[in-house]
């Protein structure tokens, strides 16, 4: 993979070009920074910037003030290759307080390992309803052990308003739920990507969320998409580098409370 050329692309897709995550949510540039407007129980933040030393500081004081008159909470999504070098500490100097760093993956579809099954007595079922909605987030819960509010109201959204936009996915040891996933798709990209993929803490290390990777990758081809992009955690990044993904940037979301 052309490292370089990849992220550029995903920079002018998947950032610059962001779409909105929901139906009620819109993404608008603001000067050198582009940014989502959602409601206050939806996704708020800045998905790019092109800044130098000389504005960026005004960008930031510019952000904070635009979302505190909305009395939103927002997110910065800063990756280890914007620009400038001390945007983060601009950031802590700001006010915002930095989340835990992940790592950027992308991976060619065509590169992947795709035959992981679950293992045996999970079964995969696709989640079309709020029922399925509600499987997903107690999931969300019990494996971050946050609250998973944000995330239903999303899903619920996309899947009642734009149902091709998104596939989400429950595994069942049974009837009960031990982990869930979802991908985003949005048209004309060549990225769609993996999120939201949590294994209750009792089930992990069995595979099924190398399971839930290789189901949503074979979703991708045949729907056409190039690539898939995820945002890991430290514990993920084994399993999908042995998948095939493989790391270009870092991302740490600053978070800044009005």
């Amino acid at each position: 993979m052309d490292h370089v050329g990849v992220l550029a692309l995903f920079d002018r897709d998947m950032r610059e070009g962001a779409q909105p995550d929901t139906p009620d949510a819109r993404v608008e540039r603001a000067g050198r920074v582009v940014r989502q407007v959602s409601s206050p129980q939806g996704w708020n933040g800045v998905v790019w910037s092109d800044l130098d030393e000389s504005s960026a500081d005004t960008a930031i004081a510019e952000q904070i003030a635009y979302f505190s008159g909305l009395g939103r909470e927002f997110e910065w999504k800063l990756y280890g290759h914007d620009l400038p070098v001390d945007l983060g500490q601009r950031l802590r100097d700001a006010g915002f307080t930095a989340q835990p760093e992940e790592t950027l993956m992308i991976g060619e579809v065509a590169d992947l390992t795709l035959d992981a099954e679950p293992p045996e007595g999970i079964r995969i079922l696709p989640v079309t309803d709020r029922a399925g909605v509600d499987l997903v987030a107690d999931v969300h819960e019990k494996a971050f052990g946050t609250d998973g509010s944000r995330m239903r109201h999303q899903l619920l959204a996309r899947l009642t308003d734009d149902p091709e936009s998104v596939a989400a996915v429950v595994a069942l040891a049974g009837d009960i739920p031990v982990s869930a996933a979802r991908m985003e798709m949005a048209p004309g990209n060549r990225f769609a990507g993996l999120w939201g993929g949590g294994t209750v803490e009792e089930w992990r290390g069995r595979g099924i969320y190398r399971a839930l990777v290789a189901h949503r990758a074979r979703a991708a081809v045949g729907r056409g998409y190039r690539y898939l992009q995820v945002d890991a955690m430290s514990q993920s990044r084994p399993i999908l580098e042995r998948l095939g993904f493989q790391p270009l940037t870092t991302t740490t979301p600053y978070v800044y409370v009005p």
